[in-house]
């Protein structure tokens, strides 16, 4: 079982959140890209939302054409970078590798696509050519992985493209909202800056879309605005106590730790309520920051939960401990967190029941909610004709992610309620090509 002090410096925090896929060497990559069979309709790229042709950038590092492999990889997929890092690529490319079936370990996949893409992002090569410029102009609201990956496509087409992002920095969840034991701020970061060097988008940072004025202004200015909003807050759990200091939200946590590093502090004991892959990187990250003792409660048994397998491993190796069937009723404390008033839970029928006479608190310092985030009802609300479902998503057509109101287009979190980055990427990507023809 790992264990983790606190960390008082960067050097100390970058040891704690080692990356779990680092670079290759150019002989690790050249020996792993090697082992690929090259498959006929190979099964990695049906698995891919991006539908990167995987075998062929693999056989181009294999012959040495690194650069060649990364136009291969960017051509699909614009975050290739950061996919190669954060995407779940053991249930997706390297999940549907055929050595699965042999025994044998899949393709290290991901870790070759981010050698592929690290040379042309460090040597700033130009790899795209922009169509001239046709005269139109699309605004982008969010500059996270659907609102960069729709920009990038765009800015090919001959669009102009302005993006107006809330935030001070770009990439969204992939700089604010990702592990940093996945991905490093500077990593992110430079992914985007060779981005916006490659295609020419515009970002106003600091710039959120707050009311009918703003929207008034871009429906005036813009010949079409494409929404990449994601989602919201961490969503209340409705009981009592949650109001109490020591309180916190996984997304909200994980962003100030992105943004603080070892300036972050974290107390003896977390309680991480949730079942997710958010749950699973919020209480690793806990451990890793020199939490004592970190409690991953869930009203379900473990073999319910949402988070893959592989998450819930990494969970458990930083030490990690699973408190299952059980539901939070109250958040107990003087003003201050102290712990956690839980009954016991059983599934009956598919339905969570509470068990009578089984309830019992657990101590702690901080709570940690992972359980959902909330939609962006209110800014939604502020633009006319434009429909969400019983979930509060974007209604959009499923081929040209146009909204209800014809002038919208949309992808991301903020339509499909929650994914990875590679399916924002896809569907941004999908809706600028849409875009293009209007």
């Amino acid at each position: 079982m790992a264990e983790f002090k606190s960390p008082k410096t960067e050097a100390e925090f970058e040891q704690n959140f080692a990356q779990i896929k680092p670079l290759m060497t150019p002989n690790q990559a050249y020996f792993e890209s090697s082992r690929c069979l090259f498959c006929y309709d190979a099964p990695c790229v049906n698995a891919c939302p991006t539908g990167i042709d995987i075998p062929l950038f693999i056989k181009q590092i294999h012959s040495k054409n690194t650069l060649g492999a990364a136009q291969t990889i960017y051509n699909s997929n614009v975050f290739g970078y950061a996919c190669g890092k954060v995407c779940p690529t053991e249930v997706l490319c390297e999940g549907a590798c055929v050595y699965n079936h042999q025994d044998v370990p899949p393709i290290e996949i991901g870790r070759l696509q981010t050698f592929a893409t690290e040379k042309a992002i460090s040597s700033n090569k130009k790899l795209f050519e922009l169509a001239p410029a046709n005269g139109k102009k699309v605004a982008v609201i969010g500059a996270g992985p659907a609102g960069i990956s729709c920009a990038c496509e765009l800015r090919v087409a001959g669009f102009e493209v302005e993006i107006f992002e809330a935030k001070a920095k770009p990439s969204g969840l992939t700089v604010y909202g990702v592990a940093p034991y996945k991905i490093t701020n500077e990593e992110a970061l430079n992914e985007m800056e060779y981005l916006q060097n490659q295609f020419g988008f515009t970002i106003h940072y600091n710039k959120p879309i707050v009311d009918d004025k703003d929207i008034e202004a871009l429906e005036s200015g813009f010949d079409a605005i494409f929404l990449g909003i994601g989602l919201g807050s961490t969503s209340g759990l409705g009981i009592q106590g949650e109001d109490k200091e020591g309180v916190h939200g996984a997304v909200e946590m994980v962003e100030i730790l992105r943004m603080n590093h070892h300036n972050f502090s974290m107390p003896k004991k977390v309680i991480v309520l949730g079942g997710g892959n958010t749950a699973m990187d919020a209480a690793s990250e806990s451990s890793r920051m020199g939490a004592e003792e970190v409690i991953l409660a869930y009203r379900r048994g473990k073999d319910e939960m949402g988070a893959y397998e592989f998450e819930y491993d990494l969970a458990k190796g930083v030490g990690v401990k699973g408190l299952f069937n059980v539901a939070p009723l109250e958040i107990i404390g003087n003003g201050k967190v102290e712990g956690v008033r839980f009954v016991r839970t059983r599934v009956v029928n598919g339905k969570v029941e509470n068990i009578e006479g089984s309830e019992f608190i657990e101590t702690t310092d901080w709570v940690v909610k992972a359980t959902g985030q909330s939609k962006q009802s209110h800014f939604l609300s502020l633009i006319s004709g434009l429909k969400t479902d019983s979930k509060g998503c974007i209604v959009v057509d499923p081929v040209s992610f146009q909204t209800t109101n014809p002038k919208y287009f949309a992808a991301g979190d903020s339509v499909s309620g929650g994914q990875e980055v590679v399916n924002a990427v896809a569907n941004g990507k999908k809706a600028a090509r849409a875009i293009s023809k209007i």
